[in-house]
């Protein structure tokens, strides 16, 4: 580490199970947080702390700055319809005005580059949290159903086409027959639609995109994925291995078990 570690910290568990695996290590985090995303917990424990409105990107910048930060890391979504009503300071207008598409990849990797240019590097957004990181195979819940392989063979290319194209990075199969493909609405909101389409024994599979940028876009699967997977009826959750972030593993295990979900780690290329 080249000095003191900023951390851009969105909504959920995800910036504070940052936060602990960086003092595990020995390691403060400088916090920017964000009013209406942010949980005050995640705040409490920056040192120091600074609160931001979405779109405050040369606020930002200073604080990070003043406080002598080199390297950063962004953990933690940022609600999908923030990003269509944003209250843009000038900084942040002029890299918008820049942009031909305007989309979650695109606004981070601008907001990337721009910290880049004052000095601040941003790290992968794995960084502290190596250990949780999905494996292979059953990660939680019971043994899969004999037609999983069938259902990763027809499903894992369709949605790796759909991660591709920007579109979504998570569907739901089942029979050899696609029930409901990510939108806008996110991963939840696909598990909860697919899975009600299905009526039960849905398989959803959420992967990475070619290129996926690992600052500060990597598949994250938490509890509150297990519950909607549970609310949608869905039977099996496949993962990328070893590009999936697992938080809060002992509340997922026990979740899986309890709605009898197959969390299931798969190797990139789709084959079980």
């Amino acid at each position: 580490m080249k000095g003191k570690i900023g951390l851009v910290a969105g909504r959920g568990i995800y910036p504070l199970q940052v936060l602990n695996g960086a003092r595990a290590q020995g390691v403060a985090l400088v916090v920017a947080a964000f009013t209406g995303e942010t949980e005050a917990r995640v705040a409490a424990r920056g040192q120091p702390t600074e609160w931001l409105r979405v779109g405050q990107l040369g606020k930002l910048i200073s604080f990070f700055k003043k406080a002598g930060v080199r390297e950063a890391i962004f953990a933690g979504q940022i609600t999908p319809k923030r990003l269509f009503d944003l209250r843009p300071d000038w900084k942040a207008l002029w890299i918008l005005a820049q942009l031909k598409e305007k989309n979650a990849a695109t606004l981070f990797g601008a907001v990337a580059t721009e910290l880049g240019k004052a000095g601040i590097q941003v790290l992968p957004a794995t960084t502290f949290m190596e250990n949780h990181l999905a494996g292979h195979g059953v990660l939680a819940g019971p043994n899969p159903p004999a037609h999983l392989s069938a259902d990763i063979t027809f499903g894992w290319p369709l949605a790796k086409a759909v991660a591709k194209l920007n579109i979504g990075q998570s569907l739901v199969v089942k029979q050899g027959a696609v029930m409901a493909v990510e939108g806008f609405d996110g991963t939840d909101e696909t598990l909860r639609r697919g899975g009600a389409i299905a009526g039960g024994g849905g398989v959803a599979i959420k992967v990475t995109s070619p290129g996926q940028d690992m600052r500060f876009d990597v598949p994250v699967v938490g509890p509150q994925t297990i519950r909607a997977a549970a609310e949608g009826r869905v039977s099996v959750l496949v993962v990328e291995a070893k590009k999936t972030l697992i938080l809060d593993q002992d509340e997922v295990k026990k979740l899986a078990l309890r709605h009898k979900i197959t969390l299931w780690g798969q190797a990139g290329k789709g084959g079980k």
